[in-house]
């Protein structure tokens, strides 16, 4: 599941790339010549509008699936400081052998 999230927001990221890319500022780029059509195809200002709303609808589809994709993430159980010195005392040997308890004489 976490790996069909990477690969939305991949996608998601290459494509908000591209529209950004083909915007520019100055009223050029894909908003003033539109593959040789100047204003007859959409119209400058529609062009850019529909850039910038492209722009926004991307931004935020990469934020939400960035969001969500952190509740499919799996989660490894913390280790507390007070775990962490249970589990070396479960891990250090009490008797391997060589040594011997010695009994008490009381």
């Amino acid at each position: 599941m976490v790996l069909l999230f990477v690969i939305l927001i991949i996608i998601a990221a290459v494509v908000l790339g591209f529209i950004v890319l083909v915007q520019n500022p100055k009223g050029g780029g894909l908003a003033g010549n539109v593959a040789g059509f100047s204003n007859q195809f959409m119209g400058v200002k529609q062009t850019t509008d529909i850039l910038e709303k492209g722009t926004w609808i991307f931004a935020t589809v990469i934020g939400v699936l960035c969001l969500i994709s952190t509740l499919f993430i799996p989660r490894e159980k913390l280790i507390t400081p007070t775990d962490s010195k249970n589990q070396t005392q479960q891990t250090t040997p009490a008797s391997n052998g060589s040594q011997q308890q010695q009994p008490t004489n009381k």
